[in-house]
C-alpha cells in the first residue's frame, strides 16, 4: 500500500519558530536603504529571517524592505551575503512572526503534500475591461483589467508602480503586489462582493 505524505508541522516553542527555515520559492521586490529597487526570490524563510536571491547585495547592517508574493511586505537588516544574494532578518510583533509561521507551514505543507498553488478567490474575464487607475498623488490614467477576482485583479497599463504602491482601481482601492510582463498585479484594501465588483472597477466614462 502507498504511504501518503505526512503534514509538516513547524515547532510552537517560540525560539524555534523564529529559527524554523523552510525552503520557499517565491518572487517578489526588494529596496535598499538609498531607495533602488530590484527583483528577487527567495531561497529559505523562517519566522525571524530570509535569504534571497538578489542582483544587488546591501551592506552589512542595512535596511532592507521587501515585498514578497503570497507573503507581503518585510522590513529587516541584512545580516550576512551569500552566493548571488543575501540574508535579512525580519521585523515585527510577536503576532506577525506567529501570523508568517502560519504561512510558512502552509507553503511546507503545500511543497510535501503536492498540493497546488494558493488561489483564495476565482480569477474571471470582465465584459468591459476598460478602467482608469488613481494613484495618492491624484494623477488618473486608463488601464485595462486582464482578470478579476473579489481579492484582487492584473491589469495592463503602460506604467508599473513599485511594488507596494496604493493605487484604486476604478473606485476600488488597493495596492500593488507584482509586475507582470504586460502590467502589474493589484491586492484589493478588502474583499469585493460579487454583486458589485464589476460596477465598482469597470469605468464607462473614458
Amino acid at each position: 500500500m502507498r504511504q501518503l505524505n505526512r503534514a509538516v508541522t513547524l515547532p510552537r516553542n517560540q525560539e524555534r519558530r523564529r529559527s524554523q527555515r523552510v525552503k520557499i520559492d517565491l518572487t517578489g521586490r526588494y529596496m535598499l536603504a538609498d531607495r533602488r529597487e530590484f527583483t528577487c526570490r527567495t531561497l529559505n524563510m523562517s519566522p525571524g529571517g530570509v535569504a534571497l536571491i538578489a542582483p544587488a547585495q546591501p551592506r552589512t547592517g542595512e535596511q532592507v524592505v521587501a515585498y514578497i508574493d503570497h507573503i507581503g511586505r518585510l522590513e529587516g537588516l541584512c545580516v550576512r551575503l551569500i552566493e548571488n544574494g543575501f540574508a535579512m532578518t525580519i521585523q515585527g510583533t510577536i503576532r506577525r512572526r506567529d501570523k508568517l509561521a502560519d504561512q510558512l507551514t502552509w507553503f511546507a505543507n503545500r511543497n510535501s503534500l503536492g498540493l497546488p498553488e494558493d488561489r483564495r478567490h476565482e480569477r474571471y474575464t470582465m465584459r468591459n475591461p476598460r478602467s482608469m487607475l488613481t494613484f495618492s498623488s491624484g494623477e488618473s490614467i486608463p488601464a485595462r483589467v486582464l482578470d478579476v477576482s473579489l481579492s484582487g485583479a492584473a491589469v495592463q497599463s503602460r506604467d508599473k508602480p513599485p511594488i507596494g504602491t496604493p493605487v484604486t482601481l476604478g473606485r476600488t482601492p488597493g495596492r500593488v503586489v507584482r509586475h507582470l510582463e504586460s502590467g502589474f498585479a493589484i491586492e484589493f484594501a478588502r474583499i469585493q462582493t460579487v454583486d458589485t465588483l464589476e460596477q465598482n472597477i469597470g469605468m464607462d466614462d473614458f
